[in-house]
């Protein structure tokens, strides 16, 4: 393919959007003035939570000269995101499924809040991902538990806010208890969302802030996704000990939160990019949620209504679609989108797409070589056809990277070390 090609300037969107809510573009504007006599605390967890550590400890030690014998820290990215740092501590754990280093990690962190005093400050720099690198279970619930809930939880098809209400009642970090531990010193978040809505209780599970879901919203999301929950995790939450502080509560009465980058920043950066190629940008929305197939679907038919009008237009949207597992096999919901489009657009002309994950992979086994997503040519179908291979089978068994491996449409940036979330572009006439 040459330069020009539909594929490249889809693929040059995608980098647009990554690169518009990357930390070295979004964090040095908003680093708070370290403090004037106490300790510089930076907790970093996250996807991003590599390159927020590493442009936040460059920014005090190399701009502003700040004592480096005043700076503590510690940072936990998923494996694969960490980023070189010089005094502080960078670690990298598992996620989606938390492992035995996020739990050290965590830990880490909630001993350097629970040392903050007056005169500190302690900014947190959280992206999408802090759920499963901050795992610090609640009294009387093991690890391997969590890791059990955490499987059940991401194969029944429960989004986003409902798997992390469920997280935050079964933390010691999560849902506002971070800001609680860091009492009495100043806290600052700074956050790049990678939720639909940008809620602060959601992104990861909200640390900071306080938390307005509760217990019994908890053990429904349980109840309505059927999970029966390890014995530990069922007594967890129905313990009263494990309410996280609400709205109103004096833990939060020092803190303060930032969102630094959001989602619809990266699809203002693709509009641009978009409209300077003389393509007509659709946004159908940035917060997307839903069935990957059946989001896939409507945006298929919206494509081909756009085409037999004669259209030159590129509808963009994102979001986090879910995937309810029915099969064995592996991909995300990116990719799922992507094959469930392909087959709606049936090998239409004239029509373009890729669907990738900001972070750089999109489902998989959790390494960092994971795919992000897929590309969608007009000859998709063909292809496969000739390789014998036919999609039906591959969607009923949840089975797209395997699809799109054989046929070399795989989206494979690695790891961008930011994260807002699902990017999705279909061209239409490109």
């Amino acid at each position: 393919m040459t330069d020009n090609s539909p594929r490249a300037f889809l693929e040059a969107l995608f980098s647009a959007a990554v690169a518009a809510a990357h930390p070295s573009t979004c964090l040095p504007p908003a680093l708070p003035a370290p403090p004037a006599s106490g300790r510089l605390i930076l907790l970093a967890a996250g996807k991003a939570a590599g390159s927020m550590l590493e442009v936040a400890e460059a920014h005090y030690l190399d701009t502003l000269g700040f004592d480096p014998a005043r700076l503590a820290g510690i940072g936990v990215a998923r494996h694969g995101y960490g980023r070189p740092t010089r005094r502080l501590e960078m670690v990298e754990a598992g996620h989606p499924v938390p492992d035995a280093a996020g739990l050290a990690a965590a830990q880490k962190a909630i001993d350097l809040a629970a040392t903050a005093g007056a005169d500190d400050l302690v900014l947190v720099l959280l992206s999408g991902g802090a759920s499963a690198n901050w795992i610090a279970p609640a009294l009387g619930v093991e690890l391997d538990d969590k890791r059990a809930l955490t499987r059940a939880l991401l194969r029944s098809g429960a989004n986003i806010t409902e798997i992390n209400t469920v997280r935050k009642h079964l933390s010691r970090i999560k849902g506002g208890r971070l800001a609680a531990l860091a009492q009495p010193a100043r806290v600052v978040t700074l956050a790049i969302s990678d939720v639909p809505g940008d809620d602060p209780a959601v992104i990861g599970s909200g640390p900071t802030v306080p938390d307005p879901t509760t217990l019994a919203e908890a053990r429904d999301v349980l109840t309505r996704f059927r999970i029966e929950p390890p014995a530990s995790i069922a007594v967890a939450l129905r313990d009263g000990a494990n309410e996280s502080p609400k709205p109103g509560d004096p833990a939060f009465a020092n803190a303060e939160y930032h969102l630094i980058a959001r989602p619809a920043d990266s699809f203002v950066a693709a509009e641009r990019m978009a409209r300077e190629a003389g393509i007509e940008p659709i946004l159908l929305g940035d917060n997307l949620e839903g069935e990957a197939r059946e989001v896939a679907a409507a945006q298929a038919a919206r494509a081909l209504d756009l085409k037999a009008a004669g259209k030159r237009a590129v509808l963009l949207s994102g979001g986090e679609l879910t995937v309810t597992m029915r099969g064995q096999g592996r991909g995300g919901p990116n990719q799922e989108y992507a094959l469930a489009l392909a087959e709606a657009l049936g090998g239409a002309p004239g029509i373009h797409a890729v669907a990738g994950d900001t972070d750089g992979t999109d489902g998989g086994g959790g390494d960092a070589s994971d795919p992000a997503g897929a590309f969608v040519e007009p000859d998709t179908l063909a292809r496969a056809q000739l390789l014998g291979l036919d999609p039906a089978s591959f969607l009923a068994n949840n089975d797209s990277t395997s699809f799109f491996e054989r046929i070399g449409d795989l989206l494979t940036p690695g790891p961008t070390c930011t994260n807002v979330n699902d990017f999705r572009a279909v061209l239409v006439g490109g």
